[in-house]
């Protein structure tokens, strides 16, 4: 891309910001000093609305050039992603989505604690939180960068380090200053502009092979360099165990990740009942279920016209697979036409990883303000509206602390990275959340156990596998204190979150409180109390 062409992505760049800018600039207007309006913009939102916000918040820069990517690299074993990601949904829609809108106020650590000893099942859900929305976070910075990167001359690490630094100050721009009313309306129009994208390259590229299928699989698999083998199970999760183990690892997380990340969870509180809550889900799934639909083709699409090699070659983890197929569709390189729609999908993109971030960062920073530093600095008394003022200063630390892991982690895939935010959301809120709901004994030593019987080893198993050190892919491929085999340590965090809830709760020396028990349980099914 050069001249005249990166001026129009540019200018279309410009105009996303812009337009966002002056969506948060308007909501800014409107009084945000009440937690319920800052923390929920003040539950007014229908489910329509709001299954629309929710698809934007979950469609993210994984699912745009991740997933394609991988796909375009590793073929059948890169969809894995697409349908874990669905499939999660059905975990939400029917565990998770009215119970915890009946249950819960702002935040996960809400509904816990509705029926535990607050302050330390807060300090531990809103640990975990934090841990869970900063990981997501790194993965959209990464994307932003290979995808400026690629606007900006293909290998420019100063532009990718920059555009790091630009996303993280324009999210803590939208949320500290128009909170989860300018956030929800940001993604709901980037939902309707990522669908429309995706629709339009899909049309495109069926058409290229006269809406034959089977031809478009059968040239991807001859441009791939593997054959037949890229449309069979193995290419990237076959071979030896730890590969295979790996496979089942990723599988568990992104199946049950979903239902424990922060910022999806508090999506629920943004309606007026436990009704809309279900119906948002319903919304969501099926934005969500045609979307990765679309995924596949392009992913394949951008192998068969592409060319792996030349996606790889653009970027090693596959990242920019769907702005390199934009452009060929256009008309390639040096073309208007190309540069038209390569700019349109790269400003398309751009606006994704905007409008995650901004959900993301602001769910992080509530739990800063609201189970945190309530828990911490006013253990005993009511809130204050001073959370709100709080939530503004954590989502400047988060902010600043996504940027620096951000750069540090600009080389791996971005469905990759989320998927290790999906596998530490698994390990510690999954097990605690339902735990919460639906076990009667469960106790506060369980509660705190659990979540961090989880997170702890996620974590620690992150750091000690092939993703931080020991391969040429990792984020220091200079030093080797590699320990775990394996990528994703959701096959022994996930279980591991389980075991210690049970552990904490046999070993109580406290009995679980009944009575408070039996009103979470009538408040969460019938929705009697619900604020």
């Amino acid at each position: 891309m050069t001249g005249d062409h990166q001026v129009l992505a540019l200018l279309l760049f410009s105009a996303f910001i812009a337009g966002t800018l002056a969506i948060t600039t308007w909501v800014s207007r409107r009084r945000q000093g009440s937690a319920e309006e800052f923390y929920a913009g003040g539950r007014l939102f229908s489910p329509m609305e709001n299954g629309f916000a929710i698809a934007g918040d979950y469609m993210s820069a994984a699912s745009f050039l991740g997933i394609s990517g991988l796909i375009a690299l590793f073929g059948y074993d890169g969809m894995l992603y697409s349908v874990g990601f669905l499939v999660a949904w059905l975990v939400v829609l029917f565990l998770v989505a009215e119970l915890v809108r009946n249950c819960g106020r702002f935040t996960l650590a809400d509904v816990i604690a509705a029926r535990m000893r607050e302050r330390p099942v807060r300090i531990a859900a809103g640990t975990s939180s934090v841990a869970v929305s900063v990981l997501y976070l790194v993965a959209q910075m990464v994307g932003a960068g290979s995808l400026v990167a690629l606007l900006l001359g293909g290998t420019s690490e100063a532009a990718r380090s920059w555009t790091v630094i630009g996303v993280g100050a324009l999210m803590v721009i939208y949320v500290s200053l128009g909170g989860m009313r300018a956030t929800t309306w940001i993604q709901i129009v980037k939902a309707v502009l990522l669908m429309a994208g995706a629709i339009a390259l899909t049309v495109l590229v069926l058409l290229r092979f006269h809406g034959d299928v089977n031809q478009l699989l059968t040239t991807a698999a001859e441009r791939s360099g593997h054959g037949r083998d890229f449309l069979s199970p193995g290419l990237k999760y076959g071979g030896d165990w730890t590969a295979r183990l790996d496979f089942i690892s990723l599988g568990l997380a992104l199946v049950l990740g979903t239902a424990g990340l922060p910022h999806i969870l508090s999506r629920f509180y943004t309606v007026p009942t436990a009704r809309a809550a279900r119906r948002s889900v319903v919304w969501a799934i099926g934005l969500i279920g045609s979307f990765y639909l679309m995924t596949i083709v392009l992913g394949f699409g951008a192998a068969a016209i592409v060319g792996t090699e030349e996606v790889r070659a653009s970027n090693a983890a596959g990242n920019t697979a769907v702005p390199l197929l934009a452009l060929d569709l256009g008309g390639g390189a040096g073309s208007t036409g190309g540069a038209v729609l390569f700019a349109v999908v790269a400003a398309v993109a751009f606006a994704t990883i905007l409008a995650v971030v901004a959900g993301i960062t602001l769910a992080s920073s509530v739990s800063v303000a609201h189970d945190l530093y309530a828990s911490l600095k006013r253990p005993h008394g009511k809130r204050r509206n001073g959370e709100v003022a709080v939530a503004r200063v954590a989502a400047v630390g988060v902010g600043a602390v996504a940027i620096g892991l951000g750069l540090l982690a600009r080389d791996l895939n971005v469905a990759f990275l989320v998927g290790l935010a999906f596998a530490v959301a698994a390990s510690a809120n999954l097990p605690v959340l339902l735990y919460s709901l639906f076990w009667r004994n469960f106790t506060t030593r369980g509660a705190v156990w659990s979540v961090y019987g989880g997170l702890v080893p996620a974590v620690l198993l992150v750091a000690l596998s092939p993703v931080v050190s020991g391969s040429p892919e990792a984020l220091f491929p200079g030093v080797d204190f590699q320990l775990f085999p394996l990528q994703n340590p959701g096959l022994v965090s996930i279980p591991l979150g389980f075991l210690a809830g049970w552990l904490g709760t046999v070993t109580s020396p406290e009995p679980p409180d009944e009575a408070r028990h039996a009103e979470t349980e009538v408040r969460a099914l019938t929705g009697a109390g619900a604020v």
